[in-house]
């Protein structure tokens, strides 16, 4: 595999600006506006998101199906497919039976998987190369090959071994040379020094367990098992031990969804993220919403709300920290390359 194969991305030179050329735009410059808004809906994240996964980058490897998404979580294109399908047939047919005959109908998977564009943008605006990330929640392979592919070094924990071995093989199939290798170890996260020793990081990036929305074992250390109040205790303990190891004046960030409880009220994940970091020495310096495809969500949205009146859920937060100095912070990153 050649490193032509990792999208790539380079700054305008400032000799486009005095040679009479295009003045280049926020978009040239930083890869996409540095708004709080982040669509991923938009052609141009689409079509990079599929140069990321061209690259052979399977995240959902070492996570069950169906975590997240039912097979039959699909756009309303899908559904009119397997319509046709079934009438070719003469009868019903099982999701699992349409995907085989049709999987390019199969727009979305069962697990989550986390969003490698988004993940680029973030390495490249809050951190430099050759810097050293770490991820607490390490599940999946994209923020550690993404930052390989970007240049920074990467120390990430998860308490599954068979996640942390997935991990590994993914980035044994798409190594090339010249990229810091990620680095994954198998550990609870409220043991993350321990299993961490000598990590003092530049950048503290993650995707934590929105509670029990999605569950991945039945280990009762898995944050995903735990009732939110337990769940939040241990959440808070794991942040403060992260922002611990990361450096003076560098940034953070989480991306986080608020989420309900079982009377379908919501818990404010999202605040008591916030007072998290605030409470461990990091405070917050940008918010953005991440708008993702709409999918099923139609369907879905359409047979809950006459009955619930809850809106359709679309987006996520990016919450960014900064512990110490912003500005300091800020020429840690150096230029956005």
């Amino acid at each position: 595999m050649t490193q032509s194969l990792f999208p790539t991305f380079t700054s305008p030179s400032p000799d486009t600006i005095t040679s009479g050329g295009r003045n280049p735009t926020l978009a040239d410059r930083y890869l996409s506006v540095p708004f709080t808004l982040l669509d991923a809906r938009t052609g141009w994240w689409r079509e990079r998101k599929a140069q990321w996964l061209a690259t052979g980058i399977q995240s959902e490897l070492g996570r069950s199906r169906e975590l997240l998404f039912a097979s039959s979580a699909q756009p309303p294109a899908t559904y009119t497919a397997k319509n046709a399908f079934e009438a070719a047939l003469g009868r019903k047919a099982t999701w699992a039976e349409f995907a085989q005959a049709h999987p390019e109908h199969i727009t979305q998977q069962g697990t989550s998987v986390f969003d490698p564009v988004l993940c680029e943008l973030v390495y490249r605006w809050f951190s430099a190369p050759g810097q050293l990330v770490l991820d607490p929640f390490a599940g999946g392979s994209v923020r550690g090959i993404v930052a390989a592919a970007t240049g920074r070094r990467y120390a990430g924990v998860d308490l599954r071994a068979e996640q942390v071995d997935a991990n590994r093989a993914q980035w044994a199939t798409l190594a090339q040379p010249g990229m810091p290798a990620p680095h994954w170890v198998q550990s609870d996260a409220l043991a993350l020094h321990q299993a961490l020793p000598d990590v003092q990081a530049d950048f503290l990036f993650s995707c934590p367990p929105y509670g029990n929305l999605e569950r991945y074992s039945d280990d009762k250390a898995d944050l995903s098992t735990m009732r939110y109040p337990q769940f939040l205790r241990t959440y808070r303990k794991i942040i403060k031990e992260a922002v611990a190891m990361l450096r003076q004046d560098r940034f953070a960030c989480f991306v986080v969804g608020d989420i309900r409880d079982t009377q379908g009220l919501y818990r404010g994940f999202v605040s008591d993220t916030i007072a998290a970091f605030r409470d461990a020495g990091a405070r917050l310096y940008n918010e953005a919403i991440l708008v993702t495809p709409s999918g099923s969500l139609p369907i879905r949205a359409g047979k809950a709300f006459e009955v619930s009146r809850k809106l359709g859920k679309t987006h996520q937060q990016v919450l960014v920290f900064v512990k110490g100095d912003p500005r300091r912070a800020t020429a840690a990153c150096g230029a956005v390359r």
